[in-house]
């Protein structure tokens, strides 16, 4: 054995994981970019071809909120897909037998029935407000794909995250996912005394978002049971909530008493983006974290990266 390579080791899914690895004594290796920078494919395939991995997990890529998607969908398109294809294809060169590729539910059609199944997958046109992300994640998800089909004893199998929040999540206004944003905006809205928060759109569009310390544990069950994980799999709570009930939620574990008002010029996205989870519950996995507790979790993550800046900035 020659061990377990993990991407993306310093965004929020890679250190959960690195977490996770270190509470059941896994040794991992999670390079930086220095070491292994995925948007150049030489030094993907030198890295690799020094330490021939058993397995990687690839959980590397441009993250960001609708705003970030709305203002960079060329950054999201090509860096996520540079990065994906420089890794497949110095694994295939390297001879590391198997891949497990993190993908997204944005991949899934805008109009599709709910719950989303994962032959849904390039069934119609993809939400707008996400397109180059999700054009990205699946090429990566049917490069694997063919690469399994050409090459002998390669295996690429893909999972598909619904929205993820929880410890060491970005809470940059200007690039951070709906939970976080909301957590920041409460909290500021709560020291400065406002008496009202903005909400995007109507508030009605419906979310469903997985604590990603119970994503981490599903991503290592696949590490372990590879062999019997589906080439696809859903990765969810099978629980959706409106962008209302979000900030609801959130209010009530941050203190904050305000109330909440619509900017219907701003989008809302995707009316409802609910994975199935069936597959999942079958194969033996589920998640544990309600949405509550896991808000209340991230928002003491928050007042301690907030405390650990302000210590910093004296």
């Amino acid at each position: 054995m020659n061990g377990l390579m993990l991407t993306g080791g310093t965004g929020m899914v890679g250190r959960n994981v690195r977490d996770a690895c270190a509470r059941k004594g896994i040794g991992i290796l999670a390079p930086p970019r220095a070491e292994c920078d995925l948007m150049d494919q030489r030094s993907v395939r030198d890295y690799l071809m020094r330490h021939r991995p058993d397995m990687i997990i690839h959980a590397a890529g441009k993250v960001g909120g609708i705003q970030a998607n709305l203002r960079e969908p060329v950054a999201f398109l090509t860096e996520n897909w540079d990065m994906g294809r420089n890794l497949l294809l110095a694994a295939r060169d390297a001879g590391v037998p198997r891949v497990l590729n993190l993908g997204s539910s944005c991949i899934y059609p805008a109009d599709s029935p709910d719950p989303l199944t994962e032959e849904q997958i390039l069934a119609g046109p993809l939400e707008p407000t996400n397109e180059g992300y999700a054009l990205a994640k699946i090429s990566v998800l049917r490069l694997g794909s063919y690469l399994g089909r050409e090459t002998a004893g390669f295996s690429c199998k893909t999972l598909i995250p619904s929205n993820l929040y929880g410890p060491h999540d970005c809470f940059d206004p200007a690039r951070s996912h709906l939970v976080p944003a909301i957590i920041h905006k409460l909290v500021q809205a709560r020291e400065s005394g406002k008496a009202e928060v903005d909400i995007w759109g109507d508030g009605l569009a419906r979310r469903e978002f997985l604590y990603s310390g119970d994503l981490a544990e599903a991503i290592l069950l696949a590490v372990e049971r590879f062999e019997t994980l589906p080439d696809i799999l859903n990765i969810g709570t099978g629980q959706d909530f409106t962008i209302n009930d979000h900030y609801e939620i959130a209010a009530g574990v941050i203190g904050y008493g305000g109330r909440f008002v619509h900017d219907l010029s701003k989008p809302s996205g995707m009316r409802r983006k609910l994975l199935d989870v069936s597959r999942a519950t079958a194969w033996g996995w589920r998640a544990r974290t309600p949405l509550a507790d896991g808000i209340a979790l991230t928002y003491q993550h928050y007042l301690k990266t907030e405390q650990a800046h302000a210590l910093s900035a004296r």
